[in-house]
């Protein structure tokens, strides 16, 4: 047995037995995280909560805590730089909605709500 992420909102959950980042995993899972620096702690978008077994993951690195700051502590991670070890265990990875995708989103239930449109 390896280690089970779960990744929400999707409910995918898909078990590691290698050491691996969890941008990695969520790329083998089908599950899109946004990067734009191609896994070098550069851009701060592949930012997700992560919750669980913390023995399962490396401690965050140098790159990783000056990039993230005080949001380390709150659970928040790079899943360009945090990796899972493969052991046994579970963690459950919230990857947050795109920000594009929540605008249209938010403007589909406005216009869905206005009755004056029609």
């Amino acid at each position: 047995m390896g280690t089970r992420v779960r990744f929400e909102p999707q409910g995918i959950e898909i078990e590691m037995k290698h050491a691996v980042s969890l941008l990695d995993a969520a790329r083998r899972a089908g599950v899109p995280v946004r990067t734009r620096c191609d896994g070098k702690a550069g851009c701060l978008m592949c930012k997700v909560d992560v919750e669980g077994d913390e023995r399962l993951l490396t401690p965050p690195s140098p790159p990783e805590m000056r990039k993230l700051g005080v949001d380390s502590t709150q659970g928040l991670r790079l899943a360009c730089q945090v990796r899972v070890s493969g052991q046994e265990g579970a963690i459950t990875v919230t990857v947050p909605e795109d920000p594009l995708k929540a605008l249209v989103r938010r403007q589909l239930a406005e216009q869905q709500n206005d009755d004056s449109l029609w």
